[in-house]
């Protein structure tokens, strides 16, 4: 192991970390954070980012070339960002679509990395069954109702749009309203989407789990490490530089807070709140027996699961875009916004209206601004980066990490060449433009939410803000 830092007195206790999720509040989980770096030091692979992209390409790393020294960097403890605060959705989706990727390359590549994510979603289970990682996988699939006229319209056109491009019935099928009450009681059903490849999983038991693995199979972690430079062959830290031979990048919303970085993706906010445990009388009314992911489609986005202690989690991305690309632990905060929240769960699921909430929270996800994650390593320098999930990170940061293993040990296989393997995003558009354009879109698409519901008309105005936001 590299030497590290015995810590200060003044670094943060496990108890400042339980109130950033319901997830992280977890008596079970230890929280204390590791030792930071101490000086100057020379690895093989330096990964900045103790989330889930820089966990899983530093365990796909120790199964590639066990004799590799890695290290990831983490400012504060693996976890802290979005992946232990998000839905905990492991989905076979990416923000981007099919023709998006296929442009890069062609329909039958881009069905190969739909197919291979649709994997990934059974990858990310069997990880954690064989390292014994218990993290309330379930894979229920994900259900999305439509609750208006706009809504049900959206879905039917979207299904003939897939199974036009090749996904079949098992993939995703389209629901009657019996159908898809079937899977929860949602109020004002009028269609619903079943689409197969998503689990539900308990994020950060997931992720401080990983963490755990990778120390074991040899992997140093430094906590506590803020990157303050992050470039080919070295890594700045207060503590000491980082000398290696590839550097890779996975720091995603936190990016902003490199030099020189804060366009490359925009942090966007998405706030959760969690309910008491359920008794069964309410399970029973609510449903969700097999633990789907749920959501319903309108434009703003919402999302939901029923937790393994039958708790129902559920968020949603209504929150302004700071200024500046702004991350102010403040907003996570936003009791108004957290209302909203409770209020939009209820009108989904009408039983929950008696049932106390327990937990409210926040983070950032992070959104590039083609909305295309992907994987990119230069080889001549040695420095990579991935992510840029807009918030569908916990499978997609799987398969980012094996293909990123791959990249750096030149392994040949067939992650390396799928079409988001080398894509570079142009930067976001300078202040008071970027601020004016997501806020002005996000606007308008929670306006035509609004107003497909009160008039049961589509809005042609919601569907070109979202497309424009995109």
């Amino acid at each position: 192991m590299l030497a590290l830092m015995e810590h200060e007195a003044a670094s943060p206790t496990p108890s400042s970390y339980r109130s950033l999720s319901l997830w992280l509040d977890n008596p079970e989980l230890e929280l204390t954070p590791r030792l930071p770096l101490a000086g100057d030091i020379d690895v093989d692979v330096a990964i900045v980012g103790g989330g889930f992209t820089g966990l899983w390409t530093a365990y796909y790393l120790t199964e590639r070339d066990p004799t590799l020294r890695v290290l990831v960097i983490e400012r504060d403890i693996c976890g802290f960002g979005a992946s232990g605060r998000n839905g905990g959705w492991v989905v076979g989706e990416l923000p981007a679509s099919v023709e998006a990727y296929a442009s890069l390359s062609s329909h039958s590549e881009a069905m190969r990395q739909v197919r291979t994510l649709f994997t990934t979603v059974d990858e990310v289970g069997r990880v954690a069954d064989a390292e014994g990682i218990q993290c309330g996988y379930a894979k229920g699939g994900v259900i999305r109702w439509a609750r208006n006229a706009p809504q049900a319209a959206r879905q039917q056109a979207e299904i003939e749009h897939h199974h036009q491009q090749g996904f079949t019935e098992a993939e995703m099928r389209l629901l009657t309203p019996d159908e898809a009450r079937g899977y929860g009681n949602a109020s004002d059903v009028r269609s619903g989407i079943f689409f197969a490849p998503c689990a539900a999983v308990d994020p950060a038991r997931l992720v401080r789990g990983l963490a755990s693995v990778v120390e074991a199979r040899g992997v140093t972690i430094a906590e506590q490490t803020p990157a303050t430079e992050v470039g080919p062959g070295e890594v700045q830290t207060p503590f000491g530089r980082v000398r290696a031979e590839v550097v890779i990048r996975a720091t995603e919303a936190y990016t902003r807070d490199l030099p020189g970085e804060k366009r490359t993706l925009v942090p966007i906010y998405s706030l959760m709140v969690a309910t008491e445990p359920l008794d069964d009388a309410t399970l029973a009314k609510v449903g969700l027996a097999d633990r789907p992911t749920f959501a319903d489609d309108r434009y703003m986005v919402v999302y939901g699961q029923r937790t393994e202690d039958n708790r129902i989690a559920f968020g949603g991305r209504g929150v302004p875009y700071a200024f500046g690309s702004g991350i102010n632990p403040g907003i996570e905060q936003d009791s108004k916004a957290h209302q909203l929240i409770s209020r939009t769960l209820v009108e989904i699921l009408p039983d929950l209206a008696d049932v106390k909430i327990t937990h409210r929270w926040g983070g950032v996800l992070a959104a590039p601004r083609n909305w295309t994650p992907s994987v990119w390593l230069d080889r001549k320098s040695g420095y990579g980066t991935a992510g840029g999930y807009v918030g569908e990170g916990v499978a997609a940061s799987n398969m980012a990490g094996r293909t990123m293993a791959d990249l750096v040990t030149g392994t040949e296989s067939d992650l390396v060449t799928l079409p988001w393997v080398g894509v570079r995003s142009r930067r976001w558009e300078p202040e008071p433009l970027r601020w004016l354009g997501i806020r002005g879109t996000r606007m308008v698409m929670d306006w035509a939410d609004r107003t497909e519901y009160r008039r049961d008309r589509r809005s042609r105005a919601g569907q070109i803000a979202y497309k424009l936001l995109r």
